[in-house]
């Protein structure tokens, strides 16, 4: 019984927004971990804060 769509504005279940949820969090640190990457690329390659 675990179909709770009555109360959720998303229409999703508490198991697919767990899902969705966790597929986001790895999406954002894979994100932001790329962009970390690329500005410490860039500042090697030319420093901003000299």
């Amino acid at each position: 019984m675990s179909d709770h769509r009555t109360g959720s504005i998303s229409g999703l279940t508490d198991d697919e927004a767990k899902e969705f949820h966790q597929l986001y969090i790895q999406g954002l640190v894979g994100f932001v971990s790329i962009a970390v990457v690329a500005h410490i690329l860039v500042w090697a390659w030319r420093p901003w804060f000299h």
